[in-house]
């Protein structure tokens, strides 16, 4: 780790750009040498990270590409918490830079905001306790339900959602859960029963959410999935803002559909203003989820860690975007690509695949592409889990959830130079295929086959597959509906096997494609699927 030139022997600059806990600095150890600037101050910091080796950060400094590229010896970007709002991962990526985050050091935090929340909204705590304060004695107003006996429905069975279900399960409650993404015998082993969405919000006394923010699930509990809950119901939301509708939400407490909410997360933040703030009966925190001594240590301590064995060249299990060793520098290119078909296919299949093969072909595999695997991986899982998605916890995901994963890789590719395929069979046997290429000097992404329709579609952040036998005018009508949407669609193929016979429409649209209208063209074009995937992070 400490590199020596001559007789002068220097230590690896370590930059920490934000307030750390103490235990961070000690974690480090004694073979660095320590920096510090306020990474807030935009000249400070592109000064100061020129000639450093690593940069801890939080949330106010913004490693950019721009911060990127200055740091000519930079090796590892260290975020001591969970998002990765504030850093560049592509560009890092580009540059062979490491980047790492801390992804398990708020989960007992948060899930213990949840179930706060949870008992707070069942026993009116806050609304009682400010009422005293204000000189009354309400007991009759503020008298609140047990949580013994009743049922808890548990929407995402993630990391948090499992610690939410066994401390809830701790005060007698029964949970059932929501998640087409893990398997009913890991569900049972944990002593929880997976049901449908329909099924959980017809039984659940509680229902807290903990999913990820994807186009699937933004909304998710809406006007629709209110109106069919258990009258007396209470729904916790700590995970993501948007995936509960706020706007239904107060409709169905206004009309007493809903008793009570514990909300941490909101669709807009900061949000000071919201419909949602003038129900008593709700219970609201400002994004407190990581918000304990406790979670921003833990983070402070594991990205150091990362740090040192990142310098050090082994293995750093935190890597959310390599996961240490050289990769070939005609490699690195398709890594996105590789992520981004993963991303494309879970928003094609939905669900998770029995077996699932990534295959690469062409002149790339003379070097080795077991890091395209990983990212496929890494793309697949990204929207399944309510955690941070890396390249070495991918294939746990993988494994957790029973999915047989195989790398096929050949020097013959007939059609282009390079393709890389992630292509999955599903519980049902049906097999789903996405198929993508690096196209030009600037390496730009291409779809060029969803399963065996041949496309030439450039990889968007917005993007949407119908899939309907063939017939005249679904082009006209998709186009409409759009339109009529204000949804202005950047570039469309159709593919299709024989006249009349399964087609495929698969366009990129410059904004991502509500689950309504999605719903509207499914229907009238009679398509067997409709799929919207967000590329954004």
């Amino acid at each position: 780790m400490i590199c020596q030139t001559g007789d002068h022997v220097s230590k690896p600059v370590v930059l920490i750009a934000e307030e750390l806990s103490p235990a961070t600095v000690d974690a480090l150890g004694p073979d660095f040498e320590i920096r510090s600037c306020n990474g807030a101050d935009r000249d400070e910091l592109l000064t100061a990270i020129a000639d450093v080796d690593a940069i801890l950060v939080r949330s106010a400094t913004k490693v950019d590409a721009e911060a990127v590229a200055a740091a000519r010896k930079l090796k590892v970007v260290a975020r001591a918490g969970v998002g990765l709002d504030n850093v560049d991962v592509p560009a890092a990526t580009k540059a062979g830079v490491m980047v790492v985050n801390a992804p398990t050091s708020n989960i007992v935090t948060a899930a213990e905001l949840a179930c706060g929340l949870l008992i707070a909204s069942a026993r009116n705590i806050p609304q009682a306790n400010s009422a005293l304060k204000n000189g009354e004695w309400k007991r009759s107003k503020y008298s609140g339900v047990e949580l013994s006996e009743k049922t808890l429905g548990v929407v995402g069975l993630g990391r948090i959602g499992v610690l939410v279900a066994q401390r809830m399960s701790a005060f007698g409650m029964k949970v059932v859960a929501y998640d087409p993404f893990v398997q009913p015998a890991r569900a049972a082993q944990m002593g929880v029963k997976l049901l449908s969405l329909d099924e959980l919000l017809e039984t659940s006394d509680f229902i807290t959410v903990h999913l990820p923010k994807t186009p699937e699930t933004l909304g998710l509990i809406g006007d629709d999935a209110l109106h069919k809950v258990k009258p007396g119901v209470r729904i916790i939301n700590a995970a993501r803002g948007g995936i509960v509708d706020e706007a239904a939400l107060a409709s169905a407490l206004k009309e007493g559909r809903v008793a009570g909410a514990g909300l941490d997360v909101y669709a807009s933040e900061p949000c000071t203003d919201s419909p949602l703030f003038e129900f008593d009966q709700v219970v609201c925190t400002p994004h407190l989820g990581a918000s304990t001594g406790e979670a921003q240590e833990k983070a402070g301590i594991a990205v150091a860690r990362s740090v040192r064995l990142a310098l050090a060249g082994e293995l750093v299990p935190d890597a959310v975007n390599v996961q240490g060793g050289v990769i070939a520098e005609d490699v690195r290119p398709a890594l996105p690509l590789a992520e981004g078909l993963g991303r494309i296919f879970t928003a094609l299949a939905g669900e998770v695949a029995v077996r699932l093969d990534v295959e690469v072909y062409g002149e790339i595999t003379q070097h080795d592409v077991k890091v395209l695997e990983l990212s496929a991986l890494k793309g697949v899982f990204e929207d399944v889990v309510d955690d941070t998605v890396s390249y070495v916890n991918a294939p746990l995901f993988a494994q957790e959830r029973g999915v047989e994963v195989r790398l096929t890789t050949s020097s013959e590719s007939p059609e282009h130079r390079n393709v890389v395929t992630v292509r999955g069979t599903l519980s049902s046997g049906e097999e789903v295929s996405v198929s993508g290429t690096l196209a030009g000097p600037k390496h730009l992404q291409k779809i060029v086959a969803v399963g065996e329709h041949d496309v030439d579609l450039a990889l968007a952040e917005h993007m949407a597959f119908f899939r309907y036998a063939d017939r005249p005018g679904v082009v006209g009508t998709v186009g409409r509906i759009l339109g009529e949407a204000g949804i202005n669609i950047a570039g469309m193929q159709v593919g299709r096997a024989t006249a009349g016979g399964d087609a495929l429409v698969a366009l990129t649209v410059d904004d991502n494609i509500p689950a309504p209208v999605l719903t509207e063209i499914k229907g009238e074009i009679g398509a067997t699927s409709a799929r919207s995937v967000d590329l954004t992070d």
